[in-house]
């Protein structure tokens, strides 16, 4: 069983295509969970017009606290909604997904396919480029693998991106619950991976715009303070965990 976990706030503009792109790789008894964060456009109305029984909508409350934050404040609440979806799924492999990106239609296949040929915990694709219309930008991101078989590299570089990613139940419960104030769920999850596999394919449209929470695409905007600061905590939260797990 596949669960597709999705974030979603206001998007409106483009959710249905990302769905379009996501429900024919599903079968049957997979599901596309998506987590809500208190859209006041008409992203529930388009996800209730499909009345798919794999679509499950779960609704999440903001955290207040994030309100006060001055540095990467949407990261945060992103991540926590994400977490959100990660509780709910049930699938054996779960996919993570944004909500206004589009799928390429061999996605699901190839990239289950190398994690359970592989035996690996974590896999991610490759991705092209396109933008609002989805024309194509850049049509391979990346010539070589961004990962690193070094963690304290991979925590500098965090290049990890989630909406690329698929892994194992078991990476999952090593994941869940978040550290309090867990600003990247993505780089997060692929951290914690002991077995991690790139893809080179690009099996995956990235769309850039304005207004999208991610920067893995472009030169990142935060402040030099905001990135240490990022790095720090994130040392501290991971170290914590791999010795909770031990």
């Amino acid at each position: 069983m596949i669960s597709v976990c999705m974030a979603t706030y206001n998007g409106g503009r483009f959710i249905k295509e990302q769905i379009d792109s996501i429900l024919p790789q599903l079968s049957e008894d997979d599901e596309l969970i998506i987590s809500d964060d208190g859209s006041t456009d008409r992203t529930l109305e388009i996800i209730a017009s499909y009345k798919d029984k794999r679509i499950k909508v779960f609704h999440h409350q903001k955290n207040p606290e994030y309100a006060k934050i001055k540095h990467s404040r949407n990261f945060y609440y992103a991540t926590d909604n994400f977490e959100n979806a990660l509780k709910q799924a049930k699938g054996d492999c779960i996919f993570l997904s944004d909500q206004d990106d589009v799928w390429k239609s061999d996605k699901k296949e190839k990239m289950l396919e190398a994690l359970v040929d592989s035996k690996a915990d974590c896999v991610m694709c490759n991705f092209s480029v396109i933008d609002e219309n989805r024309n194509v930008l850049i049509e391979k991101f990346y010539e070589n693998s961004p990962i690193s078989k070094n963690l304290v590299v991979n925590i500098l570089k965090s290049k990890f991106l989630g909406c690329c990613m698929a892994f194992s139940r078991d990476l999952l419960q090593k994941a869940l619950p978040f550290p309090v104030k867990l600003i990247a769920h993505d780089y997060w999850i692929g951290c914690l991976s002991e077995k991690f596999i790139f893809l080179n394919e690009p099996l995956h449209f990235y769309r850039r715009y304005e207004s999208n929470v991610s920067t893995s695409s472009e030169k990142s905007k935060n402040s030099l303070f905001a990135k240490v600061l990022f790095r720090f905590e994130f040392s501290k939260q991971l170290y914590k965990r791999m010795n909770e797990k031990k």
